[in-house]
């Protein structure tokens, strides 16, 4: 309960987040365990379950330390309530979401805490198919969850390891690839996994497609996991890159739904500029759906130059990932993401796959034979200052709209401006894109006087 007596959503942007044996116990895990097998298990089965009746879950997780205790309350959870369970060990975030399908799953859960620091950790869920769930569903197996649900049957469900299906979801990734045995042959490329998820996967991913992999942050210890490398901290792909005379190098986050990308010089490509060479590739090829990228508010302007010159439509969601998704499904698109490397595509994924994504950009400048830094260069990338202002974003009036309209009549049609409440604190986010980077600090410097003499009631 909170100050007010106001009961705070256990779910928050992507599962259940928090301090492992702090804020997320054992107890707690055993109890998401239970109320996601009443809200999900029968509402969710189709019919084609486990062992006597029963519906089937997947159950994955990250190398984190707190991963095993937290997997083994949920499995308990899980069973207790009558529902079998198959175990994949650690595996990619993504390889659970593809494997709950496979598998014709009811639904899949992931132990992880994503691009948080080892001490964190989650617990997230996949619905049927391995689509991320719902808010409403979310609410579901929270009521559950303080219902204190109890159950007399003792048809328990039964636990089984299903790590070898790990096999089946880099066939899977593979089978993205273009038609030919090594579509990476002649690449050099440096892979920095995190010490995540991904540490076992996407370098033998890679490897099997024909490229030559330099691999680090591959060693996990469950404690270092994202620290001080990965697609969170990039200095070390990029000394990596350069160290190794690689073509390019990929760095992925803790749980491997993430992917960002370096040159053969070191210089850094956003999940913004993946997205415009993904997105051109799959035009050329005629296979992207509608013509059209989702993306979300905080896309980078030039990433809507370049789109708009290749011909490509831009849909803009709110911020996160979920949004994306939803648009994508909602209009039928088979390409979108972030610029924090969540790239979402559609034809072989249900949500972002680091791994999946780190291939198909290799591949799509491999067959174009040019360097990663070529491609790069295709989508203009325009500076972007950000600036927070504490205060309550109801207070924003007329004044800010009029700011905001002078703003950006001063940037042209090739600036940009958001002013946007944060999800998370007490502030409003402005952003202001501009070719000049002079001329975009000016102008948030005067959008954010504006901001703050209307919280202060001025």
């Amino acid at each position: 309960m909170g100050e007010a007596g106001q009961r705070t959503r256990l779910f928050g942007t992507d599962g259940v987040r928090g301090v492992a044996g702090h804020d997320l116990t054992a107890s707690l895990a055993l109890g998401l365990g239970a109320a996601a097998a009443a809200a999900l298990g029968r509402k969710h089965s189709n019919g084609r379950p486990g062992a006597g009746g029963r519906p089937l879950a997947v159950v994955g997780r990250d190398p984190r330390a707190s991963g095993a205790f937290l997997e083994a309350a949920v499995v308990a959870g899980l069973a207790s309530a009558g529902v079998d369970v198959a175990t994949l060990g650690i595996i990619p975030t993504p390889g659970v979401a593809y494997l709950t399908g496979a598998l014709d799953a009811a639904f899949g859960v992931v132990i992880s805490a994503s691009h948080n620091p080892a001490r964190d950790n989650g617990i997230k869920f996949f619905g049927r198919g391995g689509v991320k769930l719902p808010d409403a569903t979310e609410d579901e197996i929270e009521a559950w969850l303080r219902a204190a649900l109890r159950r007399d049957s003792t048809d328990f469900g039964q636990v089984r390891d299903a790590s070898a299906a790990r096999e089946r979801y880099l066939d899977h990734l593979l089978a993205t690839l273009p038609p030919g045995p090594r579509p990476l042959a002649g690449l050099r490329v440096v892979a920095d996994c995190a010490h995540g998820a991904a540490y076992r996967t996407a370098p033998e991913a890679l490897r099997r497609a024909g490229a030559e992999v330099i691999v680090i942050g591959a060693e996990p210890d469950g404690w270092n996991i994202n620290d001080g490398c990965g697609s969170t901290s990039l200095a070390a792909l990029a000394a990596a890159v350069v160290e190794h005379g690689a073509d390019a190098g990929v760095a992925y986050d803790g749980d491997a739904d993430r992917c960002l990308a370096a040159d053969a010089d070191g210089h850094l490509l956003d999940g913004d500029q993946i997205l415009a060479v993904l997105g051109t590739e799959l035009k050329q090829a005629g296979r992207l759906t509608r013509d059209a990228v989702v993306v979300t508010v905080m896309s980078n302007q030039g990433f809507h130059v370049a789109m708009r010159e290749a011909g490509i439509e831009v849909i803009q969601t709110p911020v996160g990932d979920k949004h994306v998704s939803a648009a994508m499904r909602d209009g039928g698109y088979c390409l979108g993401g972030e610029q924090s490397g969540h790239i979402i595509m559609g034809e072989h994924a249900t949500t972002g796959d680091g791994v999946l994504t780190s291939l198909q950009l290799l591949a799509a400048v491999n067959r174009r034979g040019v360097s990663m830094a070529a491609a790069a260069r295709m989508m203009p990338k325009y500076p972007q200052v950000l600036v927070n202002v504490p205060g309550d974003a109801s207070r924003l009036g007329p004044e800010v709209d009029a700011a905001v309209r002078r703003a950006q009549s001063r940037l042209g049609a090739d600036g940009r401006v958001l002013v946007r409440p944060s999800g998370t604190e007490p502030a409003i986010r402005l952003m202001v894109q501009a070719k000049d980077a002079v001329l975009a600090e000016q102008v948030i410097g005067q959008l954010a006087d504006a901001v703050r003499l209307a919280v202060a009631g001025r």
